[in-house]
């Protein structure tokens, strides 16, 4: 073989095993099946997904932040 070939199939090689273990961190997980064979249905449902943001993002509705030291430039 010619080391022109070899070179060009290691790199083949390289780039094979980088597209594939890409694909297998990218790839999301198979569906959770029933006993039926069906996909399950989300567990999640848009209220309590609605209802998590609420939570996670709100803050307390009674807390004064009007009247907070306001930012300025260094400039």
């Amino acid at each position: 073989m010619s080391p022109r070939l070899v070179i060009i199939l290691v790199v083949v090689g390289i780039i094979a095993s980088g597209v594939s273990i890409a694909r297998w961190i990218v790839q999301p997980p198979p569906a959770a099946l029933s006993g039926t064979g069906e996909a399950s249905p989300q567990a999640a449902s848009d209220a309590d997904r609605r209802a998590h943001r609420e939570k996670f993002f709100g803050g307390n509705a009674e807390r004064d932040i009007g009247s907070g030291q306001e930012m300025k430039p260094r400039w």
